[in-house]
Protein backbone atom coordinates (compact mmCIF):
# COMPACT_ATOMS: atom_id res chain seq x y z
CA UNK A 1 0.00 0.00 0.00
CA UNK A 2 2.59 2.23 0.77
CA UNK A 3 4.41 1.90 -2.97
CA UNK A 4 0.69 3.29 -4.01
CA UNK A 5 1.69 7.15 -3.08
CA UNK A 6 4.21 6.85 -5.84
CA UNK A 7 2.11 6.20 -8.94
CA UNK A 8 0.91 8.99 -10.38
CA UNK A 9 -2.97 9.99 -10.67
CA UNK A 10 -4.36 9.03 -13.67
CA UNK A 11 -7.76 8.06 -13.79
CA UNK A 12 -9.29 11.73 -14.22
CA UNK A 13 -7.37 12.27 -16.60
CA UNK A 14 -7.99 8.80 -18.47
CA UNK A 15 -12.33 9.84 -17.95
CA UNK A 16 -11.50 13.46 -19.19
CA UNK A 17 -9.65 11.61 -22.78
CA UNK A 18 -12.63 9.72 -23.09
CA UNK A 19 -14.88 12.76 -22.90
CA UNK A 20 -12.95 14.22 -25.36
CA UNK A 21 -12.60 11.72 -27.84
CA UNK A 22 -15.64 9.21 -27.51
CA UNK A 23 -15.69 5.95 -29.26
CA UNK A 24 -17.63 4.71 -31.74
CA UNK A 25 -18.19 3.39 -35.31
CA UNK A 26 -15.95 4.41 -38.36
CA UNK A 27 -17.97 5.54 -41.20
CA UNK A 28 -16.81 4.43 -44.45
CA UNK A 29 -18.55 6.38 -46.65
CA UNK A 30 -18.03 10.03 -45.71
CA UNK A 31 -14.33 11.43 -45.68
CA UNK A 32 -12.36 12.47 -42.35
CA UNK A 33 -12.99 15.50 -41.34
CA UNK A 34 -9.62 15.42 -39.29
CA UNK A 35 -11.37 17.14 -35.96
CA UNK A 36 -9.20 18.94 -33.88
CA UNK A 37 -5.35 18.65 -33.49
CA UNK A 38 -4.65 16.55 -30.20
CA UNK A 39 -2.60 18.85 -27.91
CA UNK A 40 -2.77 16.29 -24.78
CA UNK A 41 0.44 14.40 -23.81
CA UNK A 42 0.58 10.87 -23.25
CA UNK A 43 -0.33 9.88 -19.61
CA UNK A 44 1.88 7.00 -17.76
CA UNK A 45 -0.71 4.38 -17.14
CA UNK A 46 1.70 1.34 -15.49
CA UNK A 47 5.51 1.43 -14.50
CA UNK A 48 7.37 -1.39 -13.65
CA UNK A 49 8.96 -2.03 -11.02
CA UNK A 50 6.96 0.25 -8.80
CA UNK A 51 8.25 3.35 -7.54
CA UNK A 52 9.86 3.00 -3.96
CA UNK A 53 10.65 -0.62 -5.14
CA UNK A 54 13.63 -2.12 -2.92
CA UNK A 55 16.08 -4.97 -3.11
CA UNK A 56 16.35 -4.61 -7.12
CA UNK A 57 18.23 -7.25 -8.96
CA UNK A 58 21.45 -5.94 -10.11
CA UNK A 59 21.89 -8.24 -13.02
CA UNK A 60 19.84 -7.45 -16.43
CA UNK A 61 17.35 -4.73 -14.83
CA UNK A 62 14.91 -3.83 -17.12
CA UNK A 63 12.44 -0.84 -16.18
CA UNK A 64 8.75 -0.48 -17.77
CA UNK A 65 6.87 2.81 -18.66
CA UNK A 66 3.21 1.76 -20.02
CA UNK A 67 1.75 4.96 -21.44
CA UNK A 68 -2.19 5.37 -22.92
CA UNK A 69 -1.14 5.91 -26.39
CA UNK A 70 1.65 5.04 -28.97
CA UNK A 71 4.67 7.03 -28.09
CA UNK A 72 8.56 7.92 -29.42
CA UNK A 73 11.50 8.95 -27.81
CA UNK A 74 12.44 12.56 -28.62
CA UNK A 75 15.60 12.56 -27.15
CA UNK A 76 17.68 9.75 -25.73
CA UNK A 77 19.75 11.93 -24.07
CA UNK A 78 17.38 12.71 -21.72
CA UNK A 79 16.85 9.20 -20.40
CA UNK A 80 19.05 9.74 -17.54
CA UNK A 81 19.97 7.63 -14.69
CA UNK A 82 21.26 8.79 -11.18
CA UNK A 83 24.37 7.74 -10.17
CA UNK A 84 25.20 7.33 -14.17
CA UNK A 85 26.67 4.21 -15.42
CA UNK A 86 29.98 4.11 -17.74
CA UNK A 87 27.10 3.87 -20.83
CA UNK A 88 23.77 5.47 -20.85
CA UNK A 89 20.59 3.69 -19.90
CA UNK A 90 19.36 2.12 -23.58
CA UNK A 91 15.72 2.94 -24.26
CA UNK A 92 13.36 1.26 -26.47
CA UNK A 93 9.60 1.46 -28.20
CA UNK A 94 7.75 -2.02 -27.14
CA UNK A 95 4.52 -1.34 -27.88
CA UNK A 96 2.22 1.24 -25.78
CA UNK A 97 5.90 1.05 -23.41
CA UNK A 98 9.08 2.51 -23.03
CA UNK A 99 12.07 0.16 -21.95
CA UNK A 100 14.83 0.70 -20.31
CA UNK A 101 18.28 -1.27 -20.44
CA UNK A 102 21.64 -0.75 -19.06
CA UNK A 103 24.36 -2.20 -20.77
CA UNK A 104 25.95 -3.50 -17.17
CA UNK A 105 24.98 -4.46 -13.73
CA UNK A 106 23.80 -1.31 -11.38
CA UNK A 107 25.81 -0.72 -8.02
CA UNK A 108 24.46 -2.81 -5.21
CA UNK A 109 22.93 -1.15 -2.21
CA UNK A 110 22.16 2.12 -4.22
CA UNK A 111 19.34 4.14 -4.38
CA UNK A 112 18.98 5.24 -7.84
CA UNK A 113 16.61 7.13 -10.08
CA UNK A 114 15.83 7.27 -13.77
CA UNK A 115 14.32 10.47 -15.14
CA UNK A 116 12.23 11.13 -18.50
CA UNK A 117 11.70 14.52 -18.55
CA UNK A 118 12.06 15.85 -22.15
CA UNK A 119 12.36 12.01 -23.28
CA UNK A 120 9.27 10.75 -24.54
CA UNK A 121 6.40 12.56 -26.99
CA UNK A 122 3.71 10.97 -28.69
CA UNK A 123 3.67 9.23 -31.46
CA UNK A 124 1.17 11.34 -33.46
CA UNK A 125 1.65 15.21 -33.00
CA UNK A 126 4.92 14.65 -30.90
CA UNK A 127 3.23 16.23 -27.90
CA UNK A 128 5.71 16.18 -25.17
CA UNK A 129 5.97 14.12 -22.15
CA UNK A 130 6.35 16.45 -19.21
CA UNK A 131 8.53 14.09 -17.19
CA UNK A 132 8.44 11.47 -14.89
CA UNK A 133 10.98 10.33 -11.95
CA UNK A 134 11.32 6.47 -11.20
CA UNK A 135 13.17 5.38 -7.99
CA UNK A 136 14.32 2.22 -6.64
CA UNK A 137 16.67 1.15 -4.80
CA UNK A 138 19.25 -1.88 -5.23
CA UNK A 139 19.43 -1.99 -1.33
CA UNK A 140 17.01 -2.86 1.32
CA UNK A 141 16.57 1.26 1.69
CA UNK A 142 15.25 4.46 -0.38
CA UNK A 143 17.48 7.27 0.20
CA UNK A 144 15.68 10.17 1.37
CA UNK A 145 17.19 13.63 0.95
CA UNK A 146 17.23 16.11 -1.65
CA UNK A 147 18.98 19.46 -3.08
CA UNK A 148 17.52 22.33 -5.48
CA UNK A 149 19.87 25.06 -7.27
CA UNK A 150 20.50 26.83 -10.24
CA UNK A 151 23.50 26.93 -12.63
CA UNK A 152 24.21 30.32 -14.52
CA UNK A 153 26.57 31.56 -16.98
CA UNK A 154 29.30 33.32 -14.95
CA UNK A 155 29.82 36.54 -17.14
CA UNK A 156 25.91 37.59 -18.14
CA UNK A 157 24.22 35.08 -14.97
CA UNK A 158 22.55 34.25 -17.75
CA UNK A 159 20.59 30.78 -16.78
CA UNK A 160 22.36 27.21 -18.55
CA UNK A 161 20.28 24.60 -19.94
CA UNK A 162 21.35 20.92 -20.47
CA UNK A 163 24.49 21.11 -17.32
CA UNK A 164 25.40 18.08 -15.56
CA UNK A 165 25.14 18.77 -12.00
CA UNK A 166 26.97 16.33 -9.67
CA UNK A 167 27.54 15.35 -6.05
CA UNK A 168 31.09 13.76 -5.06
CA UNK A 169 31.04 11.54 -1.72
CA UNK A 170 34.84 11.36 -2.65
CA UNK A 171 36.36 15.09 -1.78
CA UNK A 172 39.28 14.47 -3.28
CA UNK A 173 40.21 17.04 -6.18
CA UNK A 174 40.58 14.62 -9.07
CA UNK A 175 37.31 12.88 -8.56
CA UNK A 176 35.40 14.98 -10.52
CA UNK A 177 38.56 13.82 -13.70
CA UNK A 178 38.47 10.50 -13.01
CA UNK A 179 35.60 9.09 -11.34
CA UNK A 180 31.78 9.19 -12.44
CA UNK A 181 29.63 11.01 -9.55
CA UNK A 182 27.30 9.43 -6.85
CA UNK A 183 24.27 11.60 -7.79
CA UNK A 184 23.75 13.36 -10.67
CA UNK A 185 20.93 15.46 -12.83
CA UNK A 186 20.81 18.04 -15.53
CA UNK A 187 19.21 21.64 -15.24
CA UNK A 188 16.46 22.48 -17.35
CA UNK A 189 15.36 25.80 -19.25
CA UNK A 190 15.50 28.04 -16.48
CA UNK A 191 19.24 26.32 -15.53
CA UNK A 192 17.29 25.13 -12.30
CA UNK A 193 18.17 21.32 -11.43
CA UNK A 194 16.75 19.25 -8.51
CA UNK A 195 18.06 16.35 -7.37
CA UNK A 196 16.11 14.01 -4.96
CA UNK A 197 16.98 10.28 -2.96
CA UNK A 198 20.11 11.34 -2.09
CA UNK A 199 21.99 9.91 0.30
CA UNK A 200 22.57 11.73 3.90
CA UNK A 201 26.10 12.25 3.77
CA UNK A 202 28.83 15.00 2.72
CA UNK A 203 29.35 16.15 -1.08
CA UNK A 204 31.54 17.90 -2.91
CA UNK A 205 29.63 19.80 -5.76
CA UNK A 206 30.13 20.63 -9.59
CA UNK A 207 28.70 21.07 -12.69
CA UNK A 208 29.86 20.25 -15.95
CA UNK A 209 28.53 21.05 -19.28
CA UNK A 210 29.49 17.61 -20.02
CA UNK A 211 30.01 17.68 -23.79
CA UNK A 212 30.68 13.94 -24.37
CA UNK A 213 28.31 12.98 -22.11
CA UNK A 214 31.00 10.63 -20.15
CA UNK A 215 29.84 11.95 -16.58
CA UNK A 216 33.25 13.89 -15.85
CA UNK A 217 35.05 16.98 -16.36
CA UNK A 218 37.06 17.14 -19.53
CA UNK A 219 39.18 20.34 -18.79
CA UNK A 220 40.19 20.91 -22.68
CA UNK A 221 36.47 21.30 -23.68
CA UNK A 222 34.33 22.00 -20.77
CA UNK A 223 32.68 24.40 -18.96
CA UNK A 224 32.65 23.79 -15.45
CA UNK A 225 31.04 25.49 -11.63
CA UNK A 226 31.89 24.44 -8.11
CA UNK A 227 30.47 24.87 -4.85
CA UNK A 228 33.02 26.32 -2.75
CA UNK A 229 32.57 24.33 0.16
CA UNK A 230 31.13 21.10 1.21
CA UNK A 231 27.58 20.44 1.27
CA UNK A 232 25.45 17.85 3.26
CA UNK A 233 21.35 18.11 1.97
CA UNK A 234 18.85 18.93 4.97
CA UNK A 235 15.58 18.53 2.85
CA UNK A 236 13.49 15.58 3.04
CA UNK A 237 11.97 14.71 -0.04
CA UNK A 238 8.08 14.23 -0.55
CA UNK A 239 5.83 14.32 -3.69
CA UNK A 240 4.18 17.67 -2.34
CA UNK A 241 7.39 19.83 -2.57
CA UNK A 242 7.26 22.63 -5.09
CA UNK A 243 10.48 22.51 -6.55
CA UNK A 244 10.28 18.69 -7.69
CA UNK A 245 7.17 19.42 -9.88
CA UNK A 246 7.11 18.91 -13.63
CA UNK A 247 6.73 22.34 -15.26
CA UNK A 248 5.83 23.71 -18.69
CA UNK A 249 9.13 25.51 -19.06
CA UNK A 250 7.12 28.10 -20.94
CA UNK A 251 5.27 29.15 -17.47
CA UNK A 252 7.69 31.81 -16.67
CA UNK A 253 5.60 32.49 -13.21
CA UNK A 254 5.65 29.06 -11.76
CA UNK A 255 9.36 28.21 -12.86
CA UNK A 256 10.67 31.47 -11.09
CA UNK A 257 9.02 30.70 -8.27
CA UNK A 258 10.94 27.67 -7.19
CA UNK A 259 13.48 28.18 -4.19
CA UNK A 260 17.10 27.43 -5.05
CA UNK A 261 19.32 26.16 -2.46
CA UNK A 262 22.77 26.27 -4.24
CA UNK A 263 23.79 28.76 -6.73
CA UNK A 264 26.66 27.52 -8.98
CA UNK A 265 28.25 30.26 -12.03
CA UNK A 266 29.77 28.26 -14.47
CA UNK A 267 33.36 29.04 -16.38
CA UNK A 268 35.73 27.70 -18.89
CA UNK A 269 39.47 27.13 -17.43
CA UNK A 270 41.96 28.47 -19.04
CA UNK A 271 43.80 25.42 -20.67
CA UNK A 272 46.82 23.70 -19.09
CA UNK A 273 48.77 23.64 -22.12
CA UNK A 274 50.02 26.43 -24.49
CA UNK A 275 50.96 26.55 -27.86
CA UNK A 276 49.71 27.90 -31.65
CA UNK A 277 46.38 25.88 -32.45
CA UNK A 278 45.52 27.82 -35.30
CA UNK A 279 47.39 30.03 -38.26
CA UNK A 280 45.75 32.12 -40.96
CA UNK A 281 46.59 34.58 -43.44
CA UNK A 282 43.66 37.23 -44.40
CA UNK A 283 45.43 39.42 -46.54
CA UNK A 284 48.59 39.99 -48.26
CA UNK A 285 50.02 41.89 -45.49
CA UNK A 286 47.44 40.68 -42.96
CA UNK A 287 47.44 37.32 -40.91
CA UNK A 288 46.88 35.97 -37.31
CA UNK A 289 47.60 33.58 -34.50
CA UNK A 290 45.53 31.59 -32.23
CA UNK A 291 47.16 30.31 -28.84
CA UNK A 292 45.63 27.23 -26.68
CA UNK A 293 45.48 29.64 -23.65
CA UNK A 294 45.20 33.28 -22.87
CA UNK A 295 48.26 35.08 -21.17
CA UNK A 296 50.38 34.12 -23.81
CA UNK A 297 54.19 34.93 -23.37
CA UNK A 298 55.78 36.41 -26.95
CA UNK A 299 59.72 37.30 -25.97
CA UNK A 300 60.42 37.77 -30.03
CA UNK A 301 59.21 37.60 -33.30
CA UNK A 302 59.72 38.54 -37.16
CA UNK A 303 58.94 37.78 -40.48
CA UNK A 304 61.89 36.50 -42.36
CA UNK A 305 63.99 38.48 -44.73
CA UNK A 306 62.41 41.48 -43.53
CA UNK A 307 63.65 43.98 -41.05
CA UNK A 308 62.21 43.39 -37.45
CA UNK A 309 60.71 46.36 -37.04
CA UNK A 310 58.43 46.09 -40.17
CA UNK A 311 56.16 44.15 -38.36
CA UNK A 312 53.36 45.17 -36.13
CA UNK A 313 51.53 42.89 -34.38
CA UNK A 314 48.51 43.17 -31.58
CA UNK A 315 47.05 40.54 -28.97
CA UNK A 316 43.30 40.94 -27.72
CA UNK A 317 42.43 41.47 -24.40
CA UNK A 318 42.62 38.14 -23.11
CA UNK A 319 45.77 37.68 -25.02
CA UNK A 320 44.88 34.41 -26.48
CA UNK A 321 45.36 35.35 -30.20
CA UNK A 322 47.61 37.61 -32.15
CA UNK A 323 47.04 39.86 -35.61
CA UNK A 324 49.88 40.81 -37.95
CA UNK A 325 50.88 43.47 -40.29
CA UNK A 326 53.80 43.80 -42.30
CA UNK A 327 54.57 47.55 -42.57
CA UNK A 328 56.27 47.25 -45.96
CA UNK A 329 55.15 48.14 -49.49
CA UNK A 330 56.80 45.66 -51.53
CA UNK A 331 55.24 42.61 -53.52
CA UNK A 332 54.97 40.30 -50.58
CA UNK A 333 55.58 36.57 -51.17
CA UNK A 334 52.69 33.87 -50.94
CA UNK A 335 54.18 32.66 -48.17
CA UNK A 336 55.55 34.68 -45.28
CA UNK A 337 57.35 33.26 -42.82
CA UNK A 338 57.17 34.28 -39.37
CA UNK A 339 60.04 33.30 -36.61
CA UNK A 340 58.34 33.19 -32.86
CA UNK A 341 59.80 33.14 -29.57
CA UNK A 342 57.37 32.01 -26.78
CA UNK A 343 56.50 29.90 -23.87
CA UNK A 344 55.12 27.06 -24.87
CA UNK A 345 54.48 23.95 -22.82
CA UNK A 346 57.29 21.11 -23.20
CA UNK A 347 56.62 17.24 -23.21
CA UNK A 348 56.86 17.57 -19.01
CA UNK A 349 54.00 20.25 -19.23
CA UNK A 350 56.33 23.31 -18.20
CA UNK A 351 56.36 25.91 -20.25
CA UNK A 352 59.45 26.78 -21.62
CA UNK A 353 60.81 29.65 -24.60
CA UNK A 354 59.98 27.85 -27.82
CA UNK A 355 61.47 29.18 -31.38
CA UNK A 356 59.15 28.26 -34.07
CA UNK A 357 58.84 29.03 -37.73
CA UNK A 358 55.47 29.36 -38.56
CA UNK A 359 54.13 29.30 -42.45
CA UNK A 360 51.81 32.09 -43.45
CA UNK A 361 50.48 30.93 -46.88
CA UNK A 362 48.19 33.00 -49.09
CA UNK A 363 44.87 30.58 -49.21
CA UNK A 364 43.45 29.95 -52.88
CA UNK A 365 40.24 31.63 -52.24
CA UNK A 366 42.28 34.58 -51.27
CA UNK A 367 44.59 34.25 -54.35
CA UNK A 368 41.77 34.06 -56.69
CA UNK A 369 40.27 37.44 -55.34
CA UNK A 370 43.77 39.21 -55.76
CA UNK A 371 43.99 37.84 -59.30
CA UNK A 372 40.49 39.21 -60.29
CA UNK A 373 41.12 42.55 -58.87
CA UNK A 374 44.96 42.75 -60.73
CA UNK A 375 43.44 41.63 -64.04
CA UNK A 376 41.19 44.14 -64.40
CA UNK A 377 40.32 47.77 -62.67
CA UNK A 378 36.59 47.03 -63.02
CA UNK A 379 37.13 44.48 -59.95
CA UNK A 380 38.53 46.62 -57.70
CA UNK A 381 36.46 48.64 -55.33
CA UNK A 382 36.89 51.99 -54.49
CA UNK A 383 37.36 50.76 -50.74
CA UNK A 384 40.15 48.72 -52.32
CA UNK A 385 42.41 51.97 -52.85
CA UNK A 386 41.53 53.96 -49.32
CA UNK A 387 42.97 53.52 -45.92
CA UNK A 388 39.24 52.04 -44.69
CA UNK A 389 38.01 53.41 -41.42
CA UNK A 390 34.52 53.60 -40.10
CA UNK A 391 33.07 56.23 -37.85
CA UNK A 392 30.51 56.78 -35.34
CA UNK A 393 28.90 59.96 -33.39
CA UNK A 394 25.99 58.30 -31.53
CA UNK A 395 24.18 61.49 -29.71
CA UNK A 396 23.21 59.30 -26.56
CA UNK A 397 27.04 58.70 -26.13
CA UNK A 398 29.46 60.84 -27.49
CA UNK A 399 29.84 62.70 -24.21
CA UNK A 400 31.35 59.27 -22.86
CA UNK A 401 33.13 57.88 -25.83
CA UNK A 402 33.63 60.71 -27.53
CA UNK A 403 33.60 60.52 -31.83
CA UNK A 404 35.10 56.95 -32.46
CA UNK A 405 37.23 56.23 -35.62
CA UNK A 406 38.36 52.63 -36.57
CA UNK A 407 40.41 51.82 -39.55
CA UNK A 408 40.59 48.31 -40.90
CA UNK A 409 44.46 48.45 -41.14
CA UNK A 410 47.30 49.85 -38.57
CA UNK A 411 48.81 53.38 -39.55
CA UNK A 412 52.20 54.42 -40.33
CA UNK A 413 51.28 58.15 -41.06
CA UNK A 414 48.59 60.23 -38.68
CA UNK A 415 48.40 63.86 -38.95
CA UNK A 416 46.30 64.46 -35.77
CA UNK A 417 46.92 67.74 -36.00
CA UNK A 418 44.73 68.07 -39.28
CA UNK A 419 41.50 67.33 -37.08
CA UNK A 420 39.19 70.42 -37.33
CA UNK A 421 36.02 70.56 -34.67
CA UNK A 422 33.55 73.15 -35.26
CA UNK A 423 30.26 73.80 -32.87
CA UNK A 424 26.92 75.41 -34.33
CA UNK A 425 24.74 77.41 -31.85
CA UNK A 426 21.19 77.83 -32.34
CA UNK A 427 21.49 81.08 -33.87
CA UNK A 428 23.49 79.52 -36.50
CA UNK A 429 26.63 81.04 -35.18
CA UNK A 430 29.89 78.87 -35.44
CA UNK A 431 32.54 78.45 -33.28
CA UNK A 432 35.87 76.31 -33.82
CA UNK A 433 37.08 73.77 -30.70
CA UNK A 434 40.20 71.72 -29.65
CA UNK A 435 39.51 67.85 -29.32
CA UNK A 436 41.41 65.16 -27.60
CA UNK A 437 42.82 62.02 -28.93
CA UNK A 438 43.10 58.79 -27.25
CA UNK A 439 44.17 55.58 -28.66
CA UNK A 440 42.45 52.22 -27.10
CA UNK A 441 45.00 50.43 -25.18
CA UNK A 442 43.43 47.45 -26.34
CA UNK A 443 42.82 48.36 -30.64
CA UNK A 444 45.58 50.16 -32.18
CA UNK A 445 43.39 50.72 -34.95
CA UNK A 446 40.76 52.84 -32.65
CA UNK A 447 40.78 55.97 -31.76
CA UNK A 448 37.99 58.23 -29.13
CA UNK A 449 38.11 61.84 -30.11
CA UNK A 450 37.11 63.88 -27.10
CA UNK A 451 35.84 67.74 -27.40
CA UNK A 452 37.39 69.32 -25.33
CA UNK A 453 34.29 71.74 -24.41
CA UNK A 454 31.01 70.60 -22.68
CA UNK A 455 28.52 69.78 -25.11
CA UNK A 456 25.39 71.88 -24.91
CA UNK A 457 21.92 70.86 -25.79
CA UNK A 458 20.82 72.73 -28.98
CA UNK A 459 23.82 72.71 -30.74
CA UNK A 460 25.63 71.32 -33.65
CA UNK A 461 28.91 69.99 -33.44
CA UNK A 462 31.23 68.81 -36.78
CA UNK A 463 34.14 66.99 -36.72
CA UNK A 464 36.05 66.91 -40.05
CA UNK A 465 38.42 64.55 -40.99
CA UNK A 466 40.62 66.11 -43.96
CA UNK A 467 41.97 64.03 -47.43
CA UNK A 468 45.41 62.34 -47.18
CA UNK A 469 46.36 62.86 -43.57
CA UNK A 470 46.18 59.34 -42.38
CA UNK A 471 48.13 56.19 -44.26
CA UNK A 472 47.71 52.40 -43.22
CA UNK A 473 50.52 49.83 -44.00
CA UNK A 474 49.25 48.99 -47.37
CA UNK A 475 49.88 52.66 -48.64
CA UNK A 476 46.86 53.79 -48.63
CA UNK A 477 45.10 57.38 -47.47
CA UNK A 478 41.96 58.39 -46.10
CA UNK A 479 39.11 59.70 -47.67
CA UNK A 480 37.97 63.34 -46.29
CA UNK A 481 34.97 62.76 -44.08
CA UNK A 482 32.58 64.81 -41.39
CA UNK A 483 30.86 63.63 -38.72
CA UNK A 484 27.63 65.42 -37.32
CA UNK A 485 26.41 65.24 -33.79
CA UNK A 486 23.88 66.84 -31.68
CA UNK A 487 22.64 66.34 -28.09
CA UNK A 488 18.71 64.58 -27.94
CA UNK A 489 16.46 66.87 -26.90
CA UNK A 490 13.34 64.23 -27.12
CA UNK A 491 11.57 65.19 -23.91
CA UNK A 492 10.25 61.29 -23.53
CA UNK A 493 14.06 60.49 -22.80
CA UNK A 494 15.34 59.31 -19.65
CA UNK A 495 18.11 58.86 -17.58
CA UNK A 496 19.77 56.61 -14.47
CA UNK A 497 21.48 58.13 -12.01
CA UNK A 498 23.61 55.48 -9.36
CA UNK A 499 25.10 56.75 -6.32
CA UNK A 500 27.76 54.21 -5.35
CA UNK A 501 29.48 54.04 -2.18
CA UNK A 502 31.85 52.11 -0.53
CA UNK A 503 33.43 51.84 -3.43
CA UNK A 504 37.34 50.06 -2.28
CA UNK A 505 38.60 48.51 -5.82
CA UNK A 506 37.67 48.29 -9.18
CA UNK A 507 34.70 47.69 -10.62
CA UNK A 508 32.88 47.73 -14.31
CA UNK A 509 29.46 48.79 -14.72
CA UNK A 510 27.84 48.50 -17.22
CA UNK A 511 24.31 48.93 -18.75
CA UNK A 512 23.08 46.40 -20.84
CA UNK A 513 20.07 45.64 -23.10
CA UNK A 514 17.38 43.50 -21.70
CA UNK A 515 18.68 40.30 -23.31
CA UNK A 516 22.06 40.92 -21.65
CA UNK A 517 24.29 40.90 -25.00
CA UNK A 518 24.95 44.51 -25.85
CA UNK A 519 26.48 47.09 -23.92
CA UNK A 520 24.93 50.53 -23.60
CA UNK A 521 27.35 52.02 -21.72
CA UNK A 522 29.99 51.23 -19.60
CA UNK A 523 31.82 52.89 -17.02
CA UNK A 524 34.65 51.68 -14.58
CA UNK A 525 34.96 53.05 -11.16
CA UNK A 526 37.27 52.94 -8.24
CA UNK A 527 35.73 55.36 -5.45
CA UNK A 528 32.57 56.24 -4.72
CA UNK A 529 30.71 58.99 -7.09
CA UNK A 530 27.32 58.96 -9.65
CA UNK A 531 27.62 57.60 -12.38
CA UNK A 532 24.77 58.82 -15.19
CA UNK A 533 23.72 56.83 -17.43
CA UNK A 534 21.30 59.54 -20.12
CA UNK A 535 19.49 59.54 -22.74
CA UNK A 536 17.72 55.83 -22.55
CA UNK A 537 14.63 55.26 -24.80
CA UNK A 538 11.50 53.60 -22.69
CA UNK A 539 12.31 49.59 -22.33
CA UNK A 540 14.10 47.31 -20.12
CA UNK A 541 17.67 47.14 -18.86
CA UNK A 542 20.12 45.41 -16.42
CA UNK A 543 22.70 46.79 -14.90
CA UNK A 544 25.59 44.54 -14.27
CA UNK A 545 28.55 45.07 -12.05
CA UNK A 546 31.97 43.17 -12.12
CA UNK A 547 34.52 43.26 -9.40
CA UNK A 548 37.47 43.63 -11.66
CA UNK A 549 40.18 42.66 -8.37
CA UNK A 550 43.48 42.27 -11.16
CA UNK A 551 42.35 45.65 -12.41
CA UNK A 552 42.52 44.03 -16.34
CA UNK A 553 38.97 45.04 -17.36
CA UNK A 554 38.44 41.49 -17.57
CA UNK A 555 35.45 39.12 -15.76
CA UNK A 556 38.88 36.81 -15.03
CA UNK A 557 37.85 33.13 -15.13
CA UNK A 558 37.98 30.12 -12.25
CA UNK A 559 41.13 27.69 -11.31
CA UNK A 560 39.54 24.76 -9.84
CA UNK A 561 42.32 22.76 -8.57
CA UNK A 562 42.96 26.27 -6.74
CA UNK A 563 39.59 26.53 -5.34
CA UNK A 564 39.50 30.04 -7.01
CA UNK A 565 36.08 30.87 -8.21
CA UNK A 566 35.66 33.61 -11.29
CA UNK A 567 35.60 37.35 -10.43
CA UNK A 568 32.28 38.30 -8.87
CA UNK A 569 29.47 39.50 -11.35
CA UNK A 570 26.17 40.90 -9.52
CA UNK A 571 23.06 42.47 -10.78
CA UNK A 572 21.48 45.31 -9.77
CA UNK A 573 18.16 44.13 -8.79
CA UNK A 574 14.94 46.96 -7.95
CA UNK A 575 12.28 44.80 -6.27
CA UNK A 576 14.33 41.67 -6.09
CA UNK A 577 14.97 41.35 -10.09
CA UNK A 578 17.63 42.32 -12.50
CA UNK A 579 15.19 44.06 -15.20
CA UNK A 580 14.47 47.33 -14.62
CA UNK A 581 11.59 48.91 -16.57
CA UNK A 582 12.41 52.86 -17.83
CA UNK A 583 9.75 54.52 -18.62
CA UNK A 584 9.07 57.56 -20.56
CA UNK A 585 10.36 61.43 -18.94
CA UNK A 586 11.81 59.02 -15.81
CA UNK A 587 14.58 60.44 -13.63
CA UNK A 588 15.12 57.24 -12.10
CA UNK A 589 18.05 57.17 -9.25
CA UNK A 590 19.71 54.63 -6.62
CA UNK A 591 21.77 54.39 -4.12
CA UNK A 592 24.32 51.05 -4.62
CA UNK A 593 26.01 49.91 -1.73
CA UNK A 594 29.17 48.07 -3.05
CA UNK A 595 30.01 46.32 0.13
CA UNK A 596 27.40 44.76 0.60
CA UNK A 597 26.40 44.13 -2.76
CA UNK A 598 29.31 41.82 -3.05
CA UNK A 599 29.52 40.61 0.63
Amino acid sequence: MKLRKFIPLIPAALILGSLLFPSGCANTTTPPTGGPKDTIPPIITKVFPLPGTVNVDVHKTKLRFTFNEYVKIKDANSVYLSPPLEKKPKATIKGKSVEVTFESDLDSNTTYTLDLTGAIADNNEGNLFPGYTLVFSTGPEIDSLCVTGVVQDCNTLKPMKGITVMLYKDQADSAVFLKRPVAAGKTDDWGFFSLRNIQDTVYRVYAVKDENNNNKYDPETEKIAFLDSLFRPKLVYNDTLYEFKKFDMKDTALCLARDAELELNLFRERPTKQYIVKKERVGVRTAYLTFMASDAVVHDMRIRGLPREKLISQFNLQRDSLELWVNDQRKMPDTLQLVINYDKTDTTGKLKATEETVKLVITKELRAELMKKESSSKNRKHEDTIAVMTTKADPTTVEHYGYEIEFKYPLIEAAWDSLRFRSVNPRQQEAKGKVRVVQDSTNLRHFNIYPEEKLMVGYDYYLKIPHRRFRDVNGYYNDSTELKVTLPTDEKLSSITLELSNVHQKYIVDLLTEKRDKVVLSFIVDKDGSLVFPYLKAGIYCIRITEDINRNNLVDTGVLLEHRQPEKVRFFKVDGQPLIKVLEKAEMVWKIDMEEMFR
